[in-house]
């Protein structure tokens, strides 16, 4: 996770604070931001209005996120974060699971998380916020990867990593469902969901029937 957390050496990306008193404020204002994203979305999300909101001046903001990127950022890469360290979770319980089942389960964590975090849906599927928040997606689309290759391991399936890396591959194909559907819907659909699951799984089948022929 080392690689995501970088981001925020980036020009437009949070200033956390030391201090008890500061990372209560600085918290608030993302609490706040957030509250605001899911109202009004990205095109209305603006730190005059985030400053009005919590009775604060613009300054105080400005302190510890210099642009509105950086809040973006900041709260793209906590859900980022989140949404792996859930999928993380899976890895623990796959034994004696037939693979695409595990698969399925991935989807479905997945699109559960995008459904339950409007503003994580808002911030990765709906539009990227800033290029570091897109470097924050793809680090992120190659993490959850290694985990499905975890899986393929288990079952003597080897994913390439480069030209095409087929780990990040994979999820970038079940997240094009996601996204669409969320285009189309505001949500992941139950069909969708499941179209995310099969397009994974028809193209980690079509890499084991290469690898047996």
């Amino acid at each position: 996770m080392t690689e995501i957390t970088a981001i925020t050496s980036a020009p437009s990306a949070a200033r956390p604070p030391q201090q008890a008193r500061g990372r209560q404020r600085f918290e608030r204002i993302l609490e706040a931001a957030e509250a605001q994203l899911i109202q009004g979305g990205l095109s209305s999300f603006s730190i005059p209005e985030l400053a009005s909101s919590l009775n604060c001046t613009r300054t105080s903001i400005y302190h510890f996120f210099p642009s509105p990127y950086a809040i973006l950022n900041e709260l793209t890469r906590r859900h980022l974060i989140t949404l792996e360290e859930e999928v993380e979770k899976l890895s623990y319980a796959i034994e004696g699971k037939p693979w695409q089942q595990v698969i399925s389960e991935v989807a479905d964590i997945v699109a559960n998380y995008y459904n339950h975090h409007q503003a994580a849906g808002i911030l990765i599927l709906g539009s990227v916020a800033s290029h570091e928040s897109h470097q924050a997606l793809h680090l992120t689309i190659s993490h959850i990867g290694r985990h499905v290759d975890t899986l393929m391991r288990a079952i003597g399936v080897t994913l390439a990593d480069e030209n095409p890396d087929a780990k990040a591959l994979v999820v970038e194909l079940g997240t094009a469902c996601l996204r669409l559907s969320y285009f189309l819907h505001g949500e992941i659909t139950p069909a969708y969901r499941r179209e995310c699951a099969a397009a994974m799984i028809a193209y980690l089948e079509r890499i084991i029937a290469g690898q047996k022929s």
